[in-house]
């Protein structure tokens, strides 16, 4: 009678130690040199240290809040980054492809979705500065509808894991500044992921061919700034 008492009891033990273990091992995987941990990872971590970002851990960005997001964001994804670690082949920094939901972005950032909706005196310094006009919120409800895993980092995926151009503090495409032009070579191999995603810019979409709601998407610097701040700022 006592020897399945003892089993239960021994596993009882072994359950909590475990847990215990867990729990307190659960914080250290939460810091960027954990991550930094994995030599692929660790490129990422560097620039991450150089960035506007760098007091905002990597499990802020890229962990969902709630059960849902740490159980698919950390726990499964962590144990497959464990798995081609050790028994696959790991994907090279280049060609990484890490997802920040907008909902993320936007718990600290929801302003911005307001910027075409208040008066230009009312607008944030930096923003006031380059005279965005432009509306954040119909772009985000037209990636929405789009439904083609856009968001935030679409358009500006260089904000912790690239240099900024011409180092303003709020990270913006290509396609808009002086420097874009002079030739522009990435500090990639050709044709990875990050050579791709570096040279993208708002002509992708504002081609003035590219029709939204029956409208065309105009080419113009007009369409989302003011006219004086486009000498300084633009082409």
């Amino acid at each position: 009678m006592n020897s399945p008492r003892r089993v239960v009891g021994l596993l009882a033990i072994i359950v909590g130690v475990l847990a215990i273990a867990g729990t307190a091992a659960i914080p250290l995987t939460n810091h960027p040199e954990f991550c930094a941990s994995c030599h692929t990872i660790r490129p990422s971590v560097e620039s991450w240290k150089q960035s506007s970002h760098k007091e905002v851990t990597c499990v802020d960005c890229h962990v969902r809040p709630g059960l849902s997001g740490f159980l698919q964001d950390k726990v499964l994804a962590g144990i497959k980054d464990v798995t081609i670690t050790f028994f696959g082949t790991p994907t090279e920094p280049h060609n990484l492809q890490a997802t920040v939901d907008s909902a993320i972005c936007l718990g600290c950032h929801r302003a911005i979705l307001r910027v075409s909706e208040i008066s230009v005196r009312d607008l944030p310094g930096p923003v006031k500065q380059v005279g965005l006009i432009m509306s954040h919120r119909q772009h985000m409800e037209a990636f929405a509808k789009r439904n083609q895993g856009e968001g935030c980092t679409t358009c500006h995926n260089r904000v912790v894991h690239s240099t900024p151009i011409k180092g303003y503090p709020i990270v913006i495409p290509r396609g808009h500044v002086k420097l874009d032009m002079k030739p522009y070579y990435p500090d990639y191999p050709e044709g990875s992921r990050l050579w791709n995603a570096t040279l993208q810019d708002c002509m992708r979409c504002h081609d003035g061919k590219t029709t939204y709601n029956g409208k065309v998407l105009s080419k113009k610097c007009e369409t989302c700034h003011l006219p004086e701040k486009l000498r300084e700022f633009l082409f």
